[in-house]
């Protein structure tokens, strides 16, 4: 074998480790050092206003809407449990509700399910940064498709948080949901 035929080999391989690992998705811990320090229970208490768009693949926006957010947080079964009622409605006069049940499972861990969420969310939280992962039963015309977030939330100030969510099938991107949070 030739030294040409090495070094392209080695060449192919480093390039494939850095295709894949400039692929990854960023860590809520490179985050840990942000301000304001985003504390779940006290941003997602009381009334929330937040406002937002879903584009898709293309950029394009497809649906606006705005959401009416009320919550508040206890201790349940000796952990921090919080209840997020959200009010959406959409540009084209839809309107649905999504009842979300937060606990914290240790320090910066969190789960949640809500009646259109298949099994749980898993979040973690670092700094001013939160990060969820689940799937949710989508409607889209008479049709209910399985799709996954990885739901991006990074606090701004101490009333403004921005929510950019990935929605994927399959590995596919099929858009993105942006919203804008503001605490009353």
């Amino acid at each position: 074998m030739s030294k040409i035929y090495f070094v392209k080999k080695y060449l192919a391989i480093g390039l494939i480790a850095f295709g894949l690992f400039g692929c990854s998705s960023p860590s809520v811990n490179q985050y840990a050092q942000e301000t304001p320090k985003l504390d779940l229970s006290e941003y997602f208490n009381g009334t929330i206003d937040a406002y937002g768009i879903f584009t898709d693949r293309s950029g394009e926006v497809k649906k606006r809407f705005t959401v009416l957010l009320v919550a508040k947080w206890s201790v349940v079964n000796g952990k921090k449990t919080g209840i997020l009622d959200e009010s959406f409605e959409y540009s084209d006069g839809t309107k649905q509700k999504r009842i979300w049940t937060l606990v914290e499972t240790a320090p910066g861990k969190y789960t949640g399910t809500a009646d259109d969420v298949i099994g749980e969310a898993i979040g973690e939280s670092a700094g001013n940064a939160l990060n969820w992962s689940y799937t949710l039963a989508l409607p889209v015309d008479k049709s209910i498709y399985h799709v996954q977030f990885d739901d991006w939330m990074y606090l701004v100030s101490p009333k403004v948080m921005i929510n950019k969510a990935q929605m994927s099938k399959f590995g596919i991107n099929l858009g993105e949901v942006t919203l804008s949070f503001y605490k009353r």
